[in-house]
């Protein structure tokens, strides 16, 4: 069976397959980023870059939870917009898609550095409007439908570029947001960030994390992910960007029957031990169930749950 039938689209965007790297990971050098292409991802999202170059919080930082899922607050760590975009032309090289995750505390900024992002040869932007312990760069942005819609609509008057929107779990009600997303122009729905969360050190008393709390991620966050996919995919017409808990072939599979068109591998990376492996081994996974299912396409299992 063909690697074709893995081929989606996010709008104008082709992927060769829907396994993605997801921001905050590894996403900070060009010359990884196009080693992870080469490592079988359909595309390659770097780490959120903001206005300024910011170290991020002392450590501890990251911290273990249990097999697989673990706890965060890096601090929204970047060299800046002017910095990074050198390195995406390194990214490049490595022959897929390059989006360039991007924050900022007002509507210019994103702006400002969406246009430095397209010039410098991004092919689509992912606005980072939900981490859960950026502060004034943090998720109260993406908790606001209005001003969801108002940075979305800027950013789409300054770009020509695919613009994807990552949107917070830490909200009574997605909908309205994602909604707001898509009516002001978003090419897609990239959900979800992860959940707000915190440990505590029984023998000090002290919470673990030097910002205190962080952001819950790995397959402790699955099911909300997928429940938030699917939810979604009942109320916007966009494509749908799937993230949290992503281990395996069948998690990536359980995401596209939600309703997702493609997926992002973030966690899931740090607990391997040949992680560059995991892109093909999901991708491998996913070909060889379409092939058992009937030599099918992928498209023909997005949002399938619901047609049942």
């Amino acid at each position: 069976m063909s690697m074709s039938a893995l081929s989606t689209s996010l709008g104008i965007l082709q992927l060769k397959n829907p396994v993605m790297l997801a921001a905050g990971i590894l996403g900070i050098s060009g010359p990884v980023l196009k080693r992870v292409a080469k490592a079988g991802a359909g595309a390659v999202v770097t780490k959120s870059i903001g206005p300024e170059p910011r170290e991020g919080y002392i450590n501890p930082s990251v911290i273990s939870l249990n097999e697989f899922s673990c706890l965060n607050a890096v601090g929204l760590s970047n060299p800046g917009y002017l910095e990074f975009s050198k390195e995406i032309s390194v990214a490049k090289q490595g022959g897929v898609p390059v989006i360039v995750s991007i924050f900022g505390a007002e509507i210019e900024e994103f702006c400002k550095i969406a246009k430095e992002m397209e010039k410098n040869g991004a092919d689509a932007l992912e606005l980072n409007l939900s981490c859960p312990h950026g502060g004034k760069y943090g998720a109260s942005i993406g908790q606001d439908s209005k001003l969801t819609g108002e940075i979305v609509n800027a950013v789409k008057s300054t770009v020509r570029i695919p613009i994807f929107v990552k949107l917070t779990p830490n909200v009574t009600d997605l909908i309205p947001i994602a909604k707001s997303a898509e009516d002001n122009g978003a090419d897609a729905i990239t959900a979800i960030n992860t959940v707000r969360a915190m440990s505590i050190d029984i023998e000090t008393a002290m919470p673990i994390l030097s910002n205190k709390y962080g952001g819950l991620s790995g397959p402790a966050i699955k099911p909300i992910a997928i429940k938030h996919i699917y939810d979604l995919y009942k109320e916007v017409e966009i494509p749908l960007i799937g993230v949290g808990g992503i281990v395996s072939w069948k998690d990536a599979v359980e995401f596209f029957l939600a309703g997702a068109t493609a997926l992002q591998i973030g966690t899931g990376l740090l607990y391997l031990e040949s992680y560059m492996d995991i892109f093909n081994k999901i991708t491998e996974g996913i070909l060889n169930f379409l092939k058992r299912k009937g030599n099918i396409h992928l498209e023909e299992i997005i949002g399938l749950s619901h047609r049942l």
